[in-house]
This record gives C-alpha cells, sequence and structure tokens, in this order.
C-alpha cells in the first residue's frame, strides 16, 4: 500500500513544482519583452557655465574670491608698515 500512495504524492509534487515554475517563466518572457520596448529617456547632459576670472584676496583669514563690486587694496599696520596681506574693500 505504501508505494501507490508514494507515487501518487511524487506525481502530485512533480505537478505543484510544474505549476509554480511555469508562470514564474512566463513573467520573466513579458518582462523581458516589455523592457525591450520600453523607450528609452536620453540622459541630460550638465554643461557648466564658464565664470569669470574674478580676483583673489590673501587676508590673515585665509586666501579666497572676493566678490563682484570688491577690490583687494594693501594692507598696513597702525604704524603704517605693510602687513603683507590684502584687505577687501567694498563699494
Amino acid at each position: 500500500m505504501k508505494t501507490p500512495h508514494f507515487a501518487i504524492l511524487v506525481i502530485a509534487a512533480a505537478f505543484g513544482l510544474g505549476a509554480l515554475s511555469a508562470p514564474a517563466a512566463a513573467q520573466s518572457s513579458a518582462g523581458a519583452s516589455q523592457a525591450s520596448t520600453k523607450k528609452k529617456i536620453p540622459k541630460q547632459r550638465v554643461v557648466r557655465q564658464p565664470r569669470a576670472g574674478g580676483q583673489i584676496a590673501c587676508t590673515p583669514a585665509g586666501c579666497g574670491r572676493i566678490p563682484a563690486n570688491c577690490y583687494p587694496t594693501q594692507g598696513y599696520r597702525w604704524d603704517g608698515m605693510p602687513t603683507g596681506f590684502d584687505v577687501v574693500v567694498c563699494r
């Protein structure tokens, strides 16, 4: 009696596994056809705007760009000696 029940169990398991794998195969082929017909969107390229040359001033706090309406001048100490650093003057 064990043999017929075991054979039925094996056949049922084979059909069960076949039924589970068939929709997965159908989905993968449907997904592949959708992916190939999908419209590709071109990538947008970033175009950098050229920057104005600008000026750089080296102050005691460090060197950096100065705004467009400002200009660097020579810095002096209280006794009139140059400091070696720039002073940023804005209009």
